[in-house]
């Protein structure tokens, strides 16, 4: 089982800034992809940037990219989403993704909110 625990979420204004960090820990596969999904009210969950364990792929939706980037650190178990020029549309509740050849695990999420 993996347990990932995701932090900094929150209200910003069109055109700020904010970081999202998700943390695993528990029984993880040394190849694996972590990434973020979020999900709108009334819309499916969606694809927002993923990467593999190696940090050798990334993925991203359309509508994010060059403002998002996806990082991981591989020795801390972490993955980041830094997400710059936010606009309304991007909010959501993101949810933080674990998977390997075994399972798939999700956070908890948190909401990013973008308002002015």
């Amino acid at each position: 089982q993996v347990q990932l625990v995701e932090s900094g979420g929150g209200l910003v204004q069109p055109g700020g800034s904010l970081r999202l960090s998700c943390a695993a820990s528990g029984s993880i596969f040394s190849i694996n992809r972590m990434g973020w999904y979020r999900q709108a009210p009334g819309r499916q969950r969606e694809l927002v940037a993923r990467v593999t364990s190696n940090g050798g792929v990334t993925n991203y939706a359309d509508s994010v990219k060059g403002r998002f980037t996806i990082s991981r650190d591989i020795a801390k178990n972490t993955v980041d989403l830094q997400m710059n020029s936010l606009n309304v549309e991007d909010t959501a509740v993101y949810y933080c993704q674990y998977s390997d050849w075994n399972r798939v695990s999700w956070g908890q999420g948190t909401q990013v909110t973008v308002s002015s």
